[in-house]
């Protein structure tokens, strides 16, 4: 081999070196493209499936509430909660605590579970879980918070409440007997009051913030109006006494 041929594939391979070098260095640089357009894609669909997630389980709150009308119409009354965890057939119940627990899914026909595997909560006023049920003011209020923190009412006197713990804090999963779920932290106050309440329950946007007043919330409540109850008893031709 002469020298002009020696220095020619000398040549040769510094270039297929260079050309490797320079694709590896490609497919490190597209990797990273890759990546990053990964890590968007997965933050932009995060929010969106949370959002789902939501309307999903307002969509169910509001199959509950139906459901409790209808089972009024039938019945001339309201269901008590569910037995157990475990058991969706309602249980009898006289006082205020005793009438808030978990909705009576088998007894309602309806889904037991929000969007985060947590059993839907509910709260209803003793007198209307008698037959019949009375017209008397139901014993249920719901209250926001206003711009300056400050708790006003949304509704007030009305015959039941029902609402979704949400993704974080509180609530009872769907597993074994019923696991209660705790809270995540110190400074969820309206979280810890709609957990403990029986009476008064607050309804708030979804926030995370730990630092606005009533702190992080990601409760789900709505009501069963009175005068909803009334007027669909009426057109049914069953009228509260």
């Amino acid at each position: 081999m002469n020298q002009h041929h020696f220095n020619g594939l000398l040549s040769s391979a510094a270039t297929n070196a260079r050309q490797r070098g320079f694709s590896l260095i490609e497919i490190a640089l597209v990797l990273v493209i890759v990546g990053l357009a990964l890590g968007g894609i997965v933050s932009a669909i995060g929010p969106q499936l949370e959002n789902k997630r939501i309307n999903e389980t307002q969509k169910a709150l509001e199959e509950v509430k139906e459901a409790l009308i209808g089972f009024a119409i039938i019945n001339k009354r309201l269901p008590g909660p569910a037995t157990s965890a475990t058991n969706g057939t309602e249980v009898a119940c006289a006082t205020e605590i005793a009438c808030t627990g978990l909705i009576p899914w088998t007894t309602l026909g309806v889904t037991k579970l929000d969007s985060w595997a947590k059993i839907l909560r509910y709260s209803v006023t003793p007198a209307y879980t008698v037959t019949p049920a009375t017209s008397t003011a139901g014993t249920k209020t719901v209250q926001t918070r206003d711009a300056a923190g400050v708790l006003v009412n949304l509704a007030t006197a009305e015959p039941a409440v029902i609402f979704s713990s949400g993704k974080l804090s509180f609530g009872t999963t769907d597993g074994g007997n019923g696991i209660p779920t705790q809270s995540v932290g110190a400074t969820n106050a309206d979280e810890i009051v709609n957990n403990g309440a029986s009476v008064t329950f607050i309804q708030r946007p979804v926030n995370t913030a730990t630092t606005v007043v009533g702190g992080e919330f990601d409760d789900l409540v709505i009501w069963l109006p009175k005068t909803t109850l009334v007027s669909r008893l009426g057109q049914a031709g069953k009228p509260l006494p």
